[in-house]
């Protein structure tokens, strides 16, 4: 491994479903001589992709987990994260951003720019991270990286530069055109191994000559030095326009195009040299943590090898060998035999076998420095742990987590079922903080949550497989919640005498909707109505209350509760009876302030040919959706809509059948809105039914 930070990449591969990121991973490995042969994702030769190595993921041809490999390219060694394109597991995008330098975003020549690809773009700003973005299927019909290119900066906002053209499109795709260096390159051998350069075929020279003005145009923006030559009409040298390209990449303000195929071998060389050319090394990259010690003071950590250590666990995983924990240094070395502090837990833990892995293989190491991706085994941690050794206690700042908006009831068939779906479970809910499961206290049943019907499905999938327990499963419900629209007072005074001390404590103030946020409580009491020490059980009391609405039991969010009055006794008032005032008060309020209940509204995405859009439109108006746009490229249309998730169960089988299999759909978690006064009443009248029949 390189000592020297700015040989390291740490890279993430993302897309827009079917872009081709596992194709293009495959052929990394191949160029890089990690592997020696290719393999498709939808394998005919029954291995499918190194990187999904998942007997399910080869089954259905997608990436479910992120997987993370190493390999090295003309002395660099480079990190690769291959990541999901399915919006159900934007949690490992999301992860597998948070430890990156630097993304090569993929898109697909002929689809474009599609949801996914907006989704991930956006997770990337989050995290500020720098990206390449690579057209790949330049060989399909259709295919046209120019009009892709338009896109990128219409709809995702990024400055899109072109660095390179293609030669002949579809079919007759045979190389692309370098304006850096202005020659013609070709991919020939039998994998496209052999690179040949020429000059600008003819008939191509006149747009090279075009498009390297505006590349020159544009760089000029980042470089003084290429701004005067190109006043002075001088030639500028490739090393100062590599320059130039680096350092719009990094500030963010550029993004270089690059164009290929992966699946015909072309451009994925020209790639991986973008990668190592203008993507971030870790010392690049500023990266803060909180000093624990010091009440969370932000501190710059400082990728320093001999500092002492700051590692961030980013993924878990279930081996063979017990838990494999995916760490990413950020200063300091990690060898083996080192105690090392999770700093959440405060406990020490011994660094027992650290391994460098290469999709689902691995490698023993002894060290690894700062700004690498590694993993450790046997340690027991959780994701988005910091680990330090014992001279500093910080923290790294955690990753975004969306909650669940789906669940399932499941049920195991018998008691062996029962025990390996617990295990199950467990395994799940520590691996994927998106992922969660809890028994129902009413009807004792076991309800999983995610992030979709895929997610879920997924899980249930894996349950069977990989842990022989066989469940049924309920009916899909939707994670509903309540909220007030009008303010309300109460003044509720909880009393109760029995043999011996009794209970006394008087709540009083008002209930609001809060615009931001899902609850706050404010403490208003003057003059001691209420002690001190009992302000704290007011809020547990209203927090408890927040856990089940009257309207279908759902929790309540978005409130705003605050107490300016009350009144207590000095033998009969405890902790307890403050909490029993409280929920009290609550239900008082409560029932004052109009409740409403909250549905969750999914983006929609219908692609398909632009025969089908009457249908697929007419589809979502059925569901009670609000379409925002179409978009029409070429023969084929998008249809954006916003839909209830309760009214998105089954779609993709009515989608089929309207559209003769050729359409698809992706959505996305949008936004909590206002369920409509008839669907209101059925909801309240299902849940009342549900409670006599208990």
């Amino acid at each position: 491994m390189n000592n020297d930070l700015k040989q390291v990449r740490n890279i993430g591969i993302s897309a827009h479903i079917d872009s081709g990121k596992t194709t293009l991973t495959e052929r990394i490995l191949f160029y890089t001589q990690k592997i020696h042969s290719i393999h498709e994702v939808r394998g005919k030769d029954g291995v499918g992709a190194t990187m999904d190595s998942m007997e399910l993921e080869k089954e259905r041809g997608i990436t479910i987990q992120s997987a993370a490999t190493y390999c090295s390219w003309d002395n660099f060694d480079i990190n690769i994260i291959d990541t999901p394109g399915h919006v159900d597991f934007t949690i490992e995008v999301e992860r597998a951003l948070r430890v990156l330098d630097g993304a090569v975003l993929i898109l697909c020549s002929v689809g474009g720019v599609q949801s996914q690809s907006i989704t991930v773009n956006r997770q990337m700003t989050r995290y500020k991270v720098p990206r390449i973005a690579f057209i790949n299927k330049c060989d399909r019909t259709g295919a046209n990286p120019y009009r892709v290119t338009q896109q990128i900066r219409d709809k995702l906002a990024l400055n899109a530069v072109m660095l390179q053209l293609p030669i002949g499109l579809e079919n007759d795709l045979k190389g692309v055109v370098d304006l850096v260096t202005m020659k013609a390159v070709y991919f020939e051998g039998e994998q496209g191994e052999t690179l040949r350069y020429d000059d600008i075929p003819a008939d191509l020279q006149d747009d090279a000559d075009e498009k390297r003005e505006e590349l020159l145009d544009t760089l000029s923006m980042f470089s003084d030095e290429l701004m005067e030559i190109m006043l002075e009409e001088g030639e500028p040298s490739e090393e100062l326009l590599h320059d130039a390209i680096r350092k719009g990449t990094l500030a963010l303000e550029l993004a270089p195009v690059l164009i290929g195929s992966a699946y015909k071998n072309k451009g994925v060389q020209k790639l991986l040299d973008a990668v190592t050319q203008y993507l971030p090394c870790p010392t690049d990259i500023e990266n803060t943590a909180l000093d624990l010690d010091k009440e969370e003071v932000e501190l710059t950590v400082s990728n320093d090898p001999e500092d002492p250590l700051v590692a961030l666990a980013f993924k878990l995983e279930d081996g063979r060998y017990g838990q494999l924990t995916y760490i990413r240094t950020y200063q300091g070395t990690i060898r083996k035999g080192d105690s090392i502090i999770n700093t959440r837990t405060g406990k020490k833990v011994k660094v027992g076998r650290l391994v460098r892995m290469h999709s689902d293989q691995m490698e023993e190491i002894d060290q690894a420095g700062s700004g690498d991706i590694i993993a450790l085994f046997g340690v027991d941690c959780a994701s988005g742990d910091t680990f330090c050794d014992d001279t500093i206690n910080l923290s790294m700042s955690s990753m975004h987590v969306p909650s669940p908006v789906i669940s399932l009831a499941i049920t195991p068939v018998d008691n062996k079922a029962q025990a390996n779906m617990s295990k199950a479970l467990n395994r799940f809910v520590k691996e994927d903080p998106t992922f969660k499961n809890y028994v129902d206290s009413e009807t004792g049943e076991t309800i999983i949550s995610g992030m979709g019907e895929l997610h879920l499905e997924v899980y249930i999938e894996r349950m069977k497989r990989e842990y022989k327990a066989e469940v049924e499963v309920g009916a899909p419900r939707v994670a509903y919640r309540e909220a007030i629209t009008t303010r309300a007072e109460f003044n509720y005074t909880h009393k109760k005498q029995t043999g011996g001390s009794g209970q006394f404590g008087r709540v009083a103030g008002f209930i609001e909707p809060l615009e931001e946020g899902e609850y706050e409580f404010v403490d208003a009491i003057v003059g001691g109505s209420i002690p001190r020490e009992f302000i704290s059980s007011c809020d547990k009391g209203f927090t408890k209350s927040l856990e089940k609405g009257t309207l279908t039991g759902s929790p309540i969010t978005g409130v705003k509760l605050t107490i300016n009055d009350g009144s207590s006794h000095a033998v009969d008032s405890s902790d307890v009876a403050f909490q029993l005032a409280a929920q009290g008060a609550f239900r008082e309020g409560y029932a004052k302030a109009s409740p409403v209940i909250m549905e969750p509204i999914m983006k929609v995405a219908v692609e398909g040919p632009s025969e089908f859009q009457g249908a697929a439109m007419g589809s979502i108006n059925q569901r009670r959706g609000v379409i925002v746009g179409t978009v029409e490229e070429g023969n084929y249309t998008v249809v954006e809509a916003e839909v209830p998730l309760s009214e998105m169960f089954g779609y993709s089988t009515t989608l089929r059948s309207l559209t003769q299999g050729k359409a698809e759909f992706t959505m996305e978690f949008d936004s909590y809105k206002q369920v409509p006064k008839s669907v209101s009443e059925e909801l309240i009248k299902a849940y009342e039914e549900e409670r006599k029949n208990k």
